[in-house]
């Protein structure tokens, strides 16, 4: 039996019963950011997996910081109301010690957009469209919004939106928040100097563009203490120019000393030009940099699919814990496969015991 998957790990205050998280996965399924009764199925599932760590999806601060009409959000009380009723119901049948919480974020010159099954891009007049925002009037690519280049007065009361929707989560009852810093949405918008043309205290220097996600950290630890607070951040922009992997270590070092107790490394999505060579656990060489250089829990994420790459990205130190997204949506009963085939005790609800004979042939 190997036991390095399912092992705990402690995280900031919380104890988490093994290294499987998963991921945040929008599902553009909300109505005016109030979760639907596709998120109760959707929570539901996710809290029977046996994940020890579940992140819900991208979760907006604002009406205008969403991707799209169907975007989850936390800035109203009918989004906290159904983010607690919805919370509870999972809660009710998750398996024991699994750890709960949401990724806050604006969608800074992505947003206003179609939702994907509608063709994606921008939505079009007619649609409801709305100004969207940016650290600089840059437009994603050819064909998008231009956003608004954010003022100091602006940048202020986005970081106040932040600490809002942090309560608002505490109140819902969450374990924890993480931040989205990566794939291209505002907070990385700030970060990259393919987005970031600004001359003021926000752009320029690393330091300064690096300023919004430490400030919007620091204001979150400083004023909701009881959640655990993680990040996300794309550790490069695969575009010349961009963030390098240099940088991106040193945004998971900013971040740490700003008070985040975990990182989880992801990549791209700021720039249509954009070269990734993706392939299973593309990303992961991208973990054990930042994880080499802070003290804090990193997450690997991106094409880890099967269990033994799982248990081998732990087992060698690349990583402490493995984030599956689509792996999970293709089979939400992954940690149950895993544990079958690493000779781990599978962790179910009692009323599937009757498949136990079944979830054994999974490694036949």
């Amino acid at each position: 039996m190997t036991d390095h998957l399912f092992s705990p790990i402690r995280i900031g205050h919380l104890e988490v019963p093994n290294r499987i998280a998963i991921a945040p996965m929008c599902q553009y399924s909300a109505d005016d950011g109030t979760a639907s009764d596709w998120h109760l199925h959707q929570w539901m599932t996710y809290a029977l997996s046996g994940a020890g760590m579940v992140t819900f999806e991208m979760t907006d601060v604002e009406r205008h910081g969403r991707i799209s009409h169907g975007c989850l959000g936390l800035y109203s009380d009918h989004n906290e109301a159904a983010a607690k009723r919805t919370l509870d119901a999972a809660r009710r049948v998750a398996q024991p010690g699994t750890v709960f919480g949401v990724q806050l974020a604006h969608a800074g010159r992505k947003a206003s957009c179609r939702r994907p099954w509608e063709g994606g891009g921008p939505l079009q007049a007619g649609q409801d469209p709305w100004q969207t925002v940016s650290a600089s009037a840059l437009p994603f690519a050819d064909g998008w919004h231009t956003p608004h280049a954010m003022t100091e007065d602006e940048i202020h009361t986005l970081i106040g939106h932040f600490v809002s929707s942090a309560h608002r989560a505490r109140r819902a009852g969450l374990d924890f928040i993480e931040l989205h810093a990566a794939h291209g949405y505002l907070l990385h918008q700030f970060i990259s100097p393919l987005s970031n043309l600004r001359t003021d205290r926000w752009g320029g220097s690393f330091e300064n563009r690096v300023r919004l996600a430490v400030e919007v950290t620091r204001a979150i630890r400083g004023e909701v203490p009881e959640l655990m607070l993680g990040a996300r951040i794309s550790v490069t922009d695969w575009v010349e120019g961009g963030l390098t992997v240099d940088e991106g270590v040193q945004v998971a070092q900013a971040l740490e000393e700003a008070g985040a107790a975990y990182i989880c490394c992801s990549s791209g999505g700021n720039s249509p030009h954009q070269k990734i060579p993706t392939g299973p656990g593309y990303q992961v060489h991208l973990a054990e940099a930042v994880k080499k250089a802070v003290t804090v829990p990193v997450r690997a994420v991106g094409i880890i699919t099967e269990p033994q790459q799982a248990e081998a990205i732990i087992a060698e130190g690349r990583a402490d814990m493995v984030a599956l997204a689509r792996a999970i949506l293709a089979d939400p009963r992954w940690p149950w496969r895993a544990a079958a085939a690493l000779g781990h005790e599978i962790r179910t609800a009692p009323q599937f015991l009757r498949a136990s004979d079944l979830h054994k042939r999974w490694v036949a």
